[in-house]
């Protein structure tokens, strides 16, 4: 039994539920433009926005996500008058009447700037209009997040060796840069990619019941275990070609982790004991395997591991931090054992530390240990939403009261 203290440092079902709502009071406070509509496009680490700072779907469908996510965990009005207008920017401006999906980015006026259709974009559309629909019951949203999933069917699959391609031009034809970031090998599979399209079909088929939407996720389950997992390692492979022959450089921890607790996640929503079975060892050996090799020396886990100088990176990044909580939240709930607990207080203590701004709200992009003059990034923008941080705090918050007792201002974390 791990007995703690209900305060601020506190791993508790209350403690995530107050910092979610701090973050959501910051973006509520901070980044809606009022002169162009929508949301600022960046903010940075001293909550300044930049007024012309292009706006990409990833950040509009994200403030989407938390919003509709945040309205209907907390029966919150306000929260839903944001989900409300990261919707309707979404489908007035993002949304390709013409081609279909969701275009990749408009200039500050909310113009378009690339009609790119980035498969990744259209996952994370699809995940916010289900989540939208369900705290809002607006069928037109359910319908668009369906044809959003009939395009990725029909646009994006290979049809020779599986998995879904990365990119493609505005009409949906060839194009040579497929990358999601500079960043990123210019290779036609990810496996965020991949994962991603997992948790907005696990959202879908939970908004949906429909049966075409399991059926792709089942499939999607069995195409990330089998082979975008490397079944030696418990390690994603990054990057690869269109035959899957493995190009990845490097092993992600942050995806890792976030991996295993989606997989359980997906399974979790179909509702087949079978299927939680087969999957429930790999959900615990990705698991198990992280914990083993990602924590950095204050109990973060690290950014990565590089293959080319065999090193470890302990480089802290927000979203990272957010997902192992959930992630070793999750493994403790399956196994009882008290070390991924242990691991998800050092991985909250870390992150109060040196993440969250206690002053002014939100959490920093890199740790303070780690930052410098030129690579502090911002508190908002192209990449960086309300989602990460403000999903883990929920999903913390409910496998908390899973399995604690709350009586007299401490937490009782039982194993199962």
């Amino acid at each position: 039994m791990i007995s703690l203290e209900n305060s601020r440092e506190g791993l508790c079902f209350k403690s995530m539920d107050s910092e979610c709502h701090k973050i959501a009071d910051w973006w509520v406070n901070n980044t809606v433009d009022h002169e162009n509509g929508g949301f600022w496009g960046a903010i940075d680490n001293a909550d300044n926005p930049n007024k012309k700072a292009s706006k990409g779907i990833i950040l509009n469908t994200r403030i989407l996500w938390f919003f509709s996510e945040a309205a209907r965990h907390y029966s919150d009005a306000s929260y839903l008058e944001m989900a409300k207008r990261a919707y309707h920017y979404l489908t007035e401006h993002f949304d390709d009447t013409v081609h279909g999906g969701v275009i990749w980015e408009l200039d500050f006026t909310g113009g378009p700037i690339s009609g790119k259709k980035q498969t990744y974009a259209q996952a994370f559309a699809i995940y916010s209009l289900a989540a939208y629909y369900r705290c809002s019951n607006d069928d037109n949203a359910l319908a668009k997040a369906l044809s959003y999933f009939d395009l990725i069917e029909s646009k994006t699959i290979d049809l020779k060796y599986g998995g879904y391609l990365e990119a493609f031009s505005q009409n949906w034809d060839y194009i040579e840069d497929v990358r999601l970031s500079q960043k990123d090998k210019n290779l036609p599979k990810s496996m965020n990619t991949h994962i991603h399209i997992l948790e907005a079909y696990t959202g879908l088929y939970r908004a949906s019941d429909n049966s075409r939407v399991a059926n792709s996720l089942k499939n999607l389950l069995v195409l990330i275990c089998d082979t975008i997992l490397d079944n030696q390692t418990y390690h994603l492979r990054l990057f690869q070609n269109m035959d899957w022959s493995d190009m990845s450089e490097s092993y992600s921890y942050g995806h890792d982790i976030e991996c295993s607790w989606l997989i359980w996640d997906a399974v979790t929503a179909l509702g087949d004991p079978t299927l939680m079975e087969r999957y429930k060892p790999t959900v615990l050996k990705m698991a198990e395997i992280c914990l083993e090799q990602s924590l950095g020396d204050l109990g973060q886990v690290c950014d990565q591991y590089t293959f080319v100088d065999k090193k470890k990176h302990i480089e802290s990044e927000w979203w990272v931090q957010a997902e192992a909580l959930v992630g070793f939240l999750n493994a403790y709930q399956l196994t009882g054992k008290t070390e991924y607990f242990s691991a998800c207080e050092k991985i909250w203590r870390f992150t109060q530390e040196q993440h969250i701004d206690f002053t002014n709200g939100e959490w920093s992009w890199f740790a303070k240990r780690d930052r410098t003059k030129d690579n502090e990034m911002y508190k908002a923008g192209f990449w960086k939403g309300p989602y990460h941080n403000g999903r883990a705090m929920m999903e913390a918050s409910e496998l908390l009261k899973t399995f604690s007792s709350y009586s007299g201002g401490k937490i009782h974390a039982m194993a199962n």
